[in-house]
């Protein structure tokens, strides 16, 4: 039975910016520098240190990602570390993000579905688990309406997602699909123009006329409503009961046998912090923002703002039956051979924690570690 959840609502909005390391700088260009007075993600919160001295973690500055952005905003995550020390990176997309966990420049990521079973397949199983849900929905098909006016107009049309291979990537390829549509998805070409493009170029991309619409998380997809585009499809309405994983949390294989105490730590903040977003959303909203005004120079305008936020839900269940028909997506699309997920779960650490609070345990979909 999945763990309590509820849809975020209402608010305001902040967000913490973090330092971000040269790989991931290099490789996505998204991310921004914390200074150390000013991110409470980077206060040592005292205590005793644990097994490790740091623990390295990365998200993204989207609003799916608003455990990380308002965990380490209002140092909740901190907290559980006592004198262990976070560090924080950000990124445009998962692949991205992949990279530096192979890498080992971050230990823990808050991270979509289908990079992390493109991760997991190509390591066969020993370079990462996923540890924790973190967020469902809040993806959205955004459109040019002068354009476009009907999913069928979509034909011929450049359409952006944030990267090849990433989650929302991976979804659209797959809606064309099934559209009856050909789309050569290492390219891009096809009845559909699929523009990889990161989300902090997007909105200047779709003003400027080189785009006509995108499939993308939030708040990107309510920038562009905020200049003129039109939410053409909410993909929540795509899938069984309105839930799909669209964040979870995995952890570097190596650093979760090596400072499983840590591990544990992250878990418990990510839990109270995702407790505190459930019961105050305004509040939280309000957190979220602050951590992207720091992140990107600008708060969000609320009518950017309010309706990202409402379309997403916060929730410690990974979804994994979801994450099973996401892994279906990868390979028809033809970017994934079919791929052995037994393992890619390891839910021990979080349930242990859930059912300490008197919370029901979250499923791993029979893919759990043995």
């Amino acid at each position: 039975m999945p763990a309590p959840r509820s849809t975020v609502r209402r608010g305001l909005a902040a967000v913490a910016a973090l330092p971000l390391l040269a790989v991931a700088a290099t490789a996505c260009g998204y991310g921004s520098e914390a200074k150390d007075d000013d991110a409470k993600a980077n206060v040592s919160a005292g205590g005793k240190k644990l097994s490790s001295d740091t623990v390295k973690i990365g998200y993204f500055p989207n609003l799916t990602h608003a455990t990380a952005l308002v965990g380490i905003q209002e140092g909740t995550i901190q907290k559980e570390l006592g004198g262990t020390r976070v560090e924080s990176t950000t990124f445009n997309a998962g692949p991205s993000e992949i990279e530096a966990l192979n890498a080992g420049s971050i230990d823990i990521g808050f991270i979509g579905p289908s990079p992390s079973i493109n991760g997991y397949s190509k390591s066969q199983g020993k370079g990462l688990r996923i540890i924790s849900g973190s967020a469902s929905g809040g993806v959205k098909l955004v459109v040019n309406p002068k354009k476009i006016k009907t999913l069928d107009d979509l034909k011929g049309k450049k359409i952006a997602t944030p990267q090849l291979g990433n989650t929302q990537d991976v979804a659209f390829l797959n809606w064309i699909s099934e559209k009856g549509w050909k789309v050569d998805a290492q390219s891009g070409k096809g009845d559909v123009s699929v523009v990889r493009s990161d989300n902090k170029v997007t909105p200047d991309a779709y003003r400027s006329g080189d785009l006509d619409g995108a499939w993308v998380p939030e708040p990107t997809a309510s920038k562009l409503v905020s200049q003129g585009a039109k939410v053409l499809l909410n993909e929540t309405d795509l899938w069984p009961d309105k839930k799909f994983v669209i964040t979870n949390i995995i952890v570097s294989q190596k650093f979760l046998d090596e400072h499983p105490d840590v591990v544990e730590a992250v878990l418990k903040g990510s839990v109270a912090t995702n407790k505190w977003i459930n019961a105050n959303p305004d509040e939280a909203k309000a957190s979220a923002n602050k951590a992207l005004e720091k992140l990107s120079g600008k708060p969000l305008a609320p009518e950017i703002l309010d309706p990202a936020w409402e379309s997403i839900e916060i929730t410690d269940d990974p979804l994994a039956e979801t994450l099973k028909t996401q892994a279906g997506y990868s390979v028809k699309s033809g970017l994934l051979k079919e791929p052995d997920l037994r393992g890619i779960y390891d839910l021990g650490p979080l349930n242990k924690i859930l059912k300490a609070e008197g919370r029901p345990e979250v499923a791993d979909a029979g893919l759990g570690v043995k």
